[in-house]
């Protein structure tokens, strides 16, 4: 029988478990790329749900009390610029017009001093400034390309104020009576 010669203290049959610059720097870049990955996907994840302020553009928002709403009179346009709509009163109620032209998507603008396209006022309309669509108090389309009336958003009174739910937008080919919110 053959004995080994080393002895069993000197170390030189154990296996160095001392890790080397190599082994080092091999898994702290595997462990960086995990992180990065995990990193990459919890923000992925995070953003396909949006987190709404109370009262900003896709969610409800307060106007006024119903008071403050049946004083204005027939013909106003009150702007929301952070929600994005106008709120039009006219005879028989009011409408929730969405600022969006329903040809391209621009902003359209409310010229308080160009004469009306309606009956409820001598002067006022909105004009779209990318191609020329006009619209009256109703969201009608009276000039240019747009195929179709201004979108709406639903008016419902809650606890003695109105309110406007800028997240469900109404596509309309037309104007009807039952569109208005009476209020």
């Amino acid at each position: 029988m053959v004995r080994d010669s080393r002895s069993p203290g000197d170390g030189s049959g154990e296996k160095n478990k001392a890790l080397t610059r190599r082994q080092f720097l091999s898994r702290a870049w595997w462990a960086a790329s995990g992180l990065l990955v995990v990193e990459a996907s919890a923000g992925l994840v995070a953003s396909l749900w949006p987190k709404l302020k109370a009262g900003s553009f896709g969610t409800k928002v307060r106007v006024a009390s119903v008071e403050e709403v049946r004083a204005m009179p027939v013909g106003t346009i009150t702007y929301f610029a952070e929600q994005r709509f106008y709120l039009s009163r006219v005879e028989s109620g009011f409408l929730a017009l969405y600022r969006k032209c329903v040809h391209l998507g621009c902003v359209i603008p409310w010229l308080a001093d160009e004469s009306s396209e309606d009956d409820l006022a001598d002067k006022g309309r909105f004009n779209c400034p990318c191609h020329g669509g006009i619209y009256d108090r109703y969201g009608l389309v009276h000039a240019g390309p747009p195929p179709r009336p201004l979108d709406l958003f639903p008016i419902s009174v809650e606890n003695g104020e109105v309110i406007v739910d800028t997240g469900t937008v109404i596509q309309r080919s037309a104007f009807d009576e039952s569109q208005v919110t009476k209020i």
